[in-house]
């Protein structure tokens, strides 16, 4: 079991290292993203008034840095994190909430009244993406903002 994680991490040291340097991002080769120590943002969808909106609306990451994304939800009413772009440009190592992990290629994020999830990932392409949530009204109402992802 140990020989199989140890070459699925140094497989993905190895994509890494390979994708961003296409994306115009260079990692070096030695260096295991999986052991850097994950740099914590935290997102409000909603709040406890019940303002339809992100706090904070603008995020900014570095590619090739790995990231915890604290999401929690607050409020009374459900709210997406919904930005496929963005979510396209990054490797999402799992996102956990309650006792489920999800691995894999995440576009959207529910979370229900009250509820938090945690999502590590690793940006990759750099850009500026757009983020909303998708449940009808809401981005009219100002549920929207955009994730920077830097060199």
């Amino acid at each position: 079991m140990i020989k199989i994680a140890i070459k699925i991490c140094l497989f993905l040291t190895l994509w890494l290292t390979i994708s961003c340097n296409h994306g115009g991002v260079a990692i070096a080769a030695t260096n295991n993203i999986l052991q850097q120590p994950p740099t914590k943002i935290e997102v409000s969808l909603g709040n406890s008034n019940n303002d339809i909106k992100f706090f904070p609306n603008h995020l900014e990451f570095t590619a090739g840095k790995r990231y915890t994304l604290q999401l929690n939800n607050p409020s009374s009413l459900k709210h997406y994190f919904t930005a496929k772009d963005f979510t396209d440009g990054i490797w999402t190592q799992k996102i956990e909430a309650g006792k489920v992990e999800v691995k894999g290629a995440i576009h959207d994020v529910e979370l229900k009244p009250g509820a938090t999830a945690e999502w590590i990932f690793v940006p990759m392409k750099p850009g500026t993406y757009n983020l909303r949530c998708t449940i009808p009204g809401h981005s009219e109402a100002g549920m929207t903002g955009d994730i920077m992802i830097k060199s």
